[in-house]
C-alpha cells in the first residue's frame, strides 16, 4: 500500500499519475480551509507597473502627492524631506530603480514595514539583479538592514577572465558587491570576511526572524523560497518570472501568523504574472498558477484594493453598530456613560462594561488598520472625494472616542495588545498633532500625572474631555476610583478610608453642596493623596516601609503583634515564594503562630502579604 502526502495542490499534469498510483484522495485541507481556521493567513495581491516615464521632478512629485494622498500635511511634509535624499539616489534610471523606489516608499507608508513590526523579501530574476537591487538600498541608507540570501559564494577563480579592459562584467560587479557586502557586515577585510558565507546566511535570517526593525529586506533569487518559515515576512515583492509550484511556495512565505497587528501577506508582483494590468482580473486561478486545477487554489490570492475596500466597509460597520446605543447627542460625556460608568466612580458599572469597552479598544484598532492600508488609495478603491474626506472624519472621531473613554475607565497603560502599530498609523493618517496629548497616558495614568502636575495635569486631557466640565470630573473620579480597587490588598484599611472620602466628595457634587471649582479641587487633592499613598495616620518610629505600614493599619490590640509579624514574614519567606504553594505554606505556617488562635481575618492578612513587594 502506498500513502502520499502534499504539501501543495498537485499539478494537473501529475494528479493523474498520483492518482493511478496511490488511489484517490484521502483527505484534503485547502488554502482557503486554513485560513478560514486561523491556521495561515489570507493573501492580498497587487501587480504593480512600473512607470519608467518619471523623468523629470515635476513628474516625480505628482507620483509622490498620488502615493502619499491620504496622508496628513505634517507627515508628508516630513517625509518629502527624507525622500529627497532617496530620490538622488533612485530616480530617472532603469527599471530596477524604479523597483527600489517604490519598495522604499513602501517602508514608510505600509502598515508593519512603516513601525518596523514586520518585514518584506525581494525577489529577483538573477544573482546579478539582486546585487544591484542591493546596492541601490545600501546607496538610500539601508546599509545593515538589507542582505541578499543566495546560492552565490564568490571565488576568485569565477572572474579570472572576466575583465577584459572594456569595463566591468556582470560577473565582476556581483563579485564586488558580494564580497562588499560580506565585508561591511563583519567589519573585516574582504578577504577573511567572504569565507563566512555559511555564518553570514545563518545570522541575517535569524536577525530577518527577531529582529525585523533591524533586518528589514531579504533579496533573493531562488534560496528561502521553500521551507523558510519567518512570522515577521509581511510583504513579498516579486520581479522575477514565477508559476505554478515554485510560485505557490514562494507567496506562503508571508501567510504566517505574527500577533494582532498583522492581518494578512501582501504580494506586490512587478511581472504582472497573471495579466490583471492588461485587463481588469481579479480571478488568480489562471495565468501563472494555471497548471493547478482552479477548485484547488480558489482564494488563494486575492485582490488588494477590492478587499482593502470590504474590511474598510466592514469595520465600519462593526464601529457604528458597537456605537449606536449611544445615548444623544454622542458627544464624550454620553460615550463615557455607556462605556463606563453612567454614575461616575461606580465600581460595579466599571466592571460591568468592561467587555463593551474591550470590543470599542478592538474595533477601533481594527478600523485604524483597515483605514491605514487604503488612505492612499481610497479614490482608486471607488470612494468619492467627498465619501473619502467624510471617513477621515469619522475614523479620527472613533479614535478620539476611544483614547477619552481609555481614560474615562483608567485603562490608560494595559491595553498594549490592542496598539500594536497603532501609534505609527494615527501618527501618519489622522492626527499626528493629538498624539502628544494621548502619549502622556501610554507611560503615566491620571492619577499619577496628577501627582506630578497638580491641576496642570487637565490641561493634557484630550480635548473631548477638557472642554466638558463634567466628563472631566468623571475622568478623573473613574481613575482615584480604579487605583482604589486595583490597590485594595495592599492596604485595605487604608484604601477603604480613601473610598470614603471619594464617596463623600460625589455626594456633596451631588447634592450640589458645594460648587465645581471646589469639587475639582477636593478631586486633585484625593488623587493626590491615593496617588502618593499619603496617610493621616501617625505611624510608630519603626514602621519604615508600606508594607510595615499597612500591616499596623491592618488593626491590631498591641504593636507587639505587628513587630512579631513583621519578622516572622521576612525570616521565613523562601526565595520566590509567592504563587508556590508550597513555599506559601511555609510563610503561612510562620504567620498563624504569631497572629492570635482566634483570629478569624487570616485570608485577608495573607492576601496583603502577597500583595507587597517589601514581602516578595
Amino acid at each position: 500500500m502506498f500513502i502520499g502526502f502534499t504539501g501543495t495542490p498537485l499539478l494537473k499534469a501529475d494528479k493523474t499519475t498520483s492518482i493511478e498510483t496511490f488511489g484517490s484522495f484521502i483527505h484534503t485541507y485547502k488554502f482557503d480551509e486554513a485560513v478560514a481556521d486561523g491556521v495561515v493567513l489570507d493573501l492580498r495581491y497587487e501587480a504593480r507597473n512600473i512607470d519608467q516615464a518619471l523623468t523629470s521632478h515635476a513628474q516625480v512629485d505628482q507620483w509622490f502627492d498620488v502615493k502619499t494622498q491620504g496622508m496628513t500635511d505634517l507627515t508628508k511634509a516630513e517625509l518629502k524631506k527624507r525622500w529627497g535624499t532617496m530620490q538622488k539616489v533612485v530616480s530617472a534610471e532603469p527599471r530596477s530603480k524604479r523597483i527600489v523606489q517604490d519598495v522604499l516608499l513602501d517602508m514608510e507608508l505600509r502598515p508593519r514595514l512603516m513601525d518596523a513590526r514586520g518585514n518584506a523579501m525581494l525577489v529577483g530574476s538573477s544573482i546579478y539583479q539582486a546585487c544591484k537591487f542591493y546596492e541601490m538600498f545600501v546607496q538610500a541608507g539601508f546599509k545593515g538592514k538589507v542582505a541578499i540570501v543566495t546560492s552565490y559564494v564568490p571565488s576568485a577563480s569565477d572572474i579570472a577572465k572576466e575583465d577584459g579592459g572594456h569595463g566591468a562584467t556582470e560577473n565582476l560587479h556581483q563579485y564586488e558587491i558580494y564580497r562588499q557586502m560580506l565585508a561591511d557586515y563583519f567589519d573585516e577585510p574582504a578577504d577573511k570576511a567572504v569565507l563566512r558565507v555559511e555564518e553570514f546566511e545563518k545570522d541575517v535570517k535569524r536577525r530577518f526572524k527577531e529582529e525585523p526593525g533591524q533586518m528589514r529586506l531579504l533579496i533573493v533569487v531562488d534560496k528561502l523560497l521553500t521551507g523558510f518559515d519567518a512570522p515577521s515576512a509581511t510583504y513579498l515583492y516579486i520581479d522575477k518570472k514565477m508559476r505554478d509550484h515554485g510560485l505557490f511556495q514562494a507567496i506562503c512565505r508571508v501567510n504566517r501568523l505574527d500577533g494582532d497587528d498583522k492581518e494578512y501577506g501582501y504580494i506586490v508582483d512587478y511581472q504582472d504574472l497573471f495579466n490583471s494590468l492588461e485587463g481588469a482580473i481579479t480571478d488568480y486561478t489562471s495565468g501563472a498558477l494555471d497548471g493547478y486545477e482552479k477548485k484547488d487554489i480558489e482564494g488563494l490570492l486575492k485582490n488588494r484594493t477590492v478587499q482593502e475596500r470590504k474590511d474598510l466597509d466592514e469595520a465600519l460597520e462593526r464601529i457604528r453598530a458597537l456605537c449606536e446605543p449611544v445615548a444623544p447627542p454622542k458627544e464624550t460625556l454620553q460615550y463615557q456613560h455607556y462605556f463606563c460608568a453612567k454614575n461616575a466612580g461606580d465600581p460595579d458599572q466599571l466592571k460591568k462594561n468592561e467587555p463593551k469597552r474591550v470590543e470599542l479598544y478592538k474595533s477601533v484598532s481594527s478600523l485604524v488598520r483597515a483605514f491605514g492600508v487604503i488612505a492612499n488609495d481610497l479614490v482608486a478603491a471607488g470612494y468619492t472625494d467627498h465619501q473619502a474626506a467624510s471617513i477621515k472624519k469619522e475614523v479620527t472621531h472613533y479614535v478620539a472616542v476611544r483614547d477619552e473613554v481609555k481614560l474615562g475607565a483608567g485603562e490608560n497603560v494595559d491595553f498594549k495588545q490592542f496598539e500594536a502599530g497603532m501609534r505609527f498609523l494615527l501618527d501618519t493618517y489622522i492626527q499626528a498633532g493629538n498624539s502628544e496629548v494621548v502619549a502622556n497616558f501610554e507611560d503615566v495614568g491620571l492619577v499619577e500625572l496628577i501627582v506630578n502636575q497638580g491641576m496642570a495635569a487637565l490641561d493634557v486631557l484630550p480635548p473631548g474631555i477638557k472642554k466638558n466640565k463634567d466628563a472631566a470630573a468623571e475622568t478623573i473620579v473613574n481613575n482615584v476610583r480604579k487605583t482604589i480597587v486595583d490597590e485594595h490588598a495592599m492596604n485595605p484599611k487604608y484604601y477603604e478610608t480613601m473610598s470614603s472620602l471619594l464617596d463623600a466628595l460625589i455626594e456633596q457634587r451631588r447634592e450640589q453642596a458645594i460648587e465645581y471649582k471646589e469639587y475639582l479641587e477636593g478631586l486633585i487633592a484625593l488623587a493626590t493623596k491615593v496617588g502618593t499613598k499619603e496617610s493621616d495616620t501617625v505611624y510608630p518610629e519603626w514602621a519604615k516601609n508600606g508594607a510595615q505600614k499597612a500591616l499596623v493599619d491592618f488593626g491590631w490590640a498591641d504593636t507587639t503583634t505587628v513587630i512579631q509579624l513583621d519578622a516572622a514574614i521576612n525570616v521565613s519567606k523562601p526565595h520566590d515564594w509567592v504563587g508556590n504553594k508550597m513555599k506559601e505554606k511555609v510563610v503561612a505556617i510562620a504567620i498563624r503562630k504569631v497572629i492570635p488562635t482566634d483570629f478569624d481575618r487570616f485570608d485577608e492578612l495573607f492576601d496583603l502579604v502577597r500583595a507587597r513587594d517589601e514581602y516578595r
